[in-house]
């Protein structure tokens, strides 16, 4: 295992570091211990015979001063110096038994003790003897320094053998410890190369082979060096590579085969497709947009295609408002916003729906019904002013329950008249025939007329209405064709006062809102289905279990009249809770 190699390549330096420090810590006890003892004995010695010197200088005094009188003086003189004198050498003595400096000891002994019985007769007389015997006393005195002189230059000799010991000793710890160390260095380098290769050979291989798989090459792998955690880690990585190469190869075929199912799929598809990337370039066309010709879009695509590269939002228009003429071909555009997270790509697919049929078909319905509605309108007139006629003029013999008949067919042909008004004007603004004579008015001026207008038909219901400008558009100006525009309001608060509730109230606000003016109408009424919102706009279309009569036509004009301002309108509603019908106008200038 590469732990266990390790080790066995730091084994060498470790045995040196513990033959070093056992080296060390030998020699290290020999000079604290025998040499140490040697120096310290060296030094008692020296010391002790320097005061055996001394002793016997004194002694040797203490006799030369005996003639002049003090012998007490001269003895007690005598007696103390000898006494350290005799320690100092017995200590010697007993330092030396066995060793060859007790000879030189024993010489000390012998010289002392001559010297000693020589001064004796004269510490006792207080005479000095004649010139010989004086002679003989200098003698005395003189070996006895002799043999302490020898003394010391032995135990000098042996100091300084000692410190020669301390000196070579030190020398060869020296030698041994650079030997050591210079070895230990060189041992190191030759581990540390020697593990640098063994341990960097494999980890640049296997950088290699990352950097080759990170750049896409996935048959590249580690060769397998060793059996220890780097050759578990080699065969892990090639382990790696050869499931990512199984990858790559299913992805690839499943790529291939979603690349062909997506041609096969546009080539297919009888409407013209586009995909178009984030900078607006056309990057894939189907067939049929090939068989279009377009080189670019219309401004009609253009503006819508930009909003959902720059939004993400999908564009889907739902009304032949938005319908693009190409070629005498009337396409409904669907522009989808697409994004690919792993490919990063990122733009839309612009999808032109044929509804050429369609728009003909409703042409012609539309043509139909406003043909139909004028062809009627005139017989349905006189029918109605022979109605009124008979009414007005007192008929003899006219029973109530004819005249009952009477006043019900006069009702419904008014209804009917209203109805067909209704669809001419619906007709005349779906076929862009009615024109709108715009002019600009104050938002406040606007309203205010409405509410006028409105007051007398809600509050004969016992209903009140309420008026709420905000402060921002106080003095601002909107262009709009008032007559259309009042149609609009008339037809939202007649609604409101039909479902809401007797002494229930309205709520006519008018704010600012990023560029646009927002009028709404709210009531307090029973709502309408969450099912039926998004149809209320329908022609003839009435929610279920509707009581109110009506053609359900009134919202689809307004719808028209709001759309041909350039404007919005839409409703929200809650069951139980009331509902609200609002719509934008754009302001000069937004």
């Amino acid at each position: 295992m590469l732990r266990t190699r390790l080790y066995l390549g730091l084994l060498p330096l470790l045995l040196i570091l513990i033959g070093t420090g056992a080296y060390t810590i030998r020699v290290s006890r020999d000079m604290a211990g025998s040499l140490s003892r040697d120096l310290l004995n060296n030094y008692r010695a020296l010391s002790a015979l320097q005061q055996m010197r001394e002793a016997v200088g004194v002694m040797n005094a203490a006799v030369r001063d005996t003639p002049r009188g003090d012998l007490v003086g001269a003895r007690q003189a005598f007696e103390a110096p000898r006494a350290a004198f005799s320690r100092e050498l017995m200590g010697q003595a007993l330092s030396s038994a066995g060793s060859p400096r007790a000879e030189l000891v024993v010489a000390i002994n012998q010289a002392f003790e001559n010297f000693v019985a020589r001064a004796e007769p004269v510490l006792r007389s207080g005479a000095i003897g004649s010139r010989v015997e004086q002679q003989g006393d200098t003698v005395a005195f003189g070996r006895v320094l002799t043999a302490i002189e020898a003394l010391t230059r032995r135990d000098g000799a042996a100091a300084q053998q000692t410190a020669a010991r301390v000196e070579e000793l030190a020398a060869t710890t020296e030698r041994v410890l650079v030997s050591a160390i210079i070895g230990a260095v060189l041992l190191s380098l030759v581990v540390a190369w020697r593990l640098t290769a063994a341990l960097l050979k494999p980890i640049k291989a296997l950088t290699s082979s990352v950097m080759a798989v990170g750049e896409g090459d996935l048959d590249r792998t580690v060769p397998e060096f060793s059996r220890d955690e780097l050759g578990q880690l080699a065969r892990a990585f090639n382990a790696m590579a050869a499931k990512l190469r199984s990858y790559r190869e299913a992805t690839l075929a499943k790529v291939l085969r979603t690349q062909r199912t997506m041609e096969a799929t546009l080539t297919s598809a009888p409407d013209p497709v586009f995909v178009v990337a984030s900078n607006g370039t056309i990057e894939i066309r189907n067939p049929a947009a090939v068989a279009l010709g377009l080189a670019e879009f219309t401004p009609e695509l253009a503006e819508p295609l930009a909003r959902v590269l720059a939004t993400g939002e999908h564009y889907l228009p739902a009304d032949f408002a938005k319908v693009v003429a190409l070629r005498d071909r009337h396409y409904l555009p669907r522009i989808l916003a697409i994004g690919d997270k792993l490919t990063e790509f990122k733009g839309a697919a612009v999808v032109l729906q044929d509804v050429t049929k369609f728009r003909l078909l409703d042409d012609a319905k539309t043509n139909l019904v406003g043909t139909v509605s004028h062809e009627l309108k005139t017989p349905l007139t006189s029918l109605r002013l022979a109605i009124y006629l008979l009414l007005e003029q007192p008929l003899a013999g006219l029973t109530p329950a004819q005249r009952e008949l009477l006043e019900s067919a006069r009702d419904d042909a008014d209804r009917l008249l209203r109805m067909l008004d209704s669809l001419l004007d619906l007709a005349r603004l779906e076929g862009g025939v009615s024109t709108l004579h715009r002019q600009e008015m104050d938002v406040t001026t606007l309203v205010d007329h409405v509410a006028r207008a409105a007051r007398g038909f809600i509050e004969t219901r016992g209903q009140r209405l309420t008026v709420q400008i905000a402060p921002e558009l106080a003095g601002g100006r909107i262009n709009v064709d008032a007559e259309r525009l009042s149609h609009v309001f008339t037809n939202l608060l007649t609604n409101a006062a039909k479902y809401s509730p007797a002494a229930g109230l309205i709520t006519l606000t008018a704010t600012a809102e990023a560029g646009f003016v927002r009028f709404a109408v709210s009531d307090r009424g029973s709502g309408i289905p969450a099912d039926s919102v998004g149809r209320v706009f329908d022609r003839f279309y009435r929610a279920p279990d509707q009581e109110k009569s009506g053609a359900g036509l009134g919202l689809a004009i307004a719808r028209e009249i709001v759309v041909a301002h350039g404007g919005s309108i839409a409703c929200t509603s809650e069951a139980g809770k009331g509902t609200e019908f609002y719509f934008l106008l754009p302001r000069p200038g937004g």
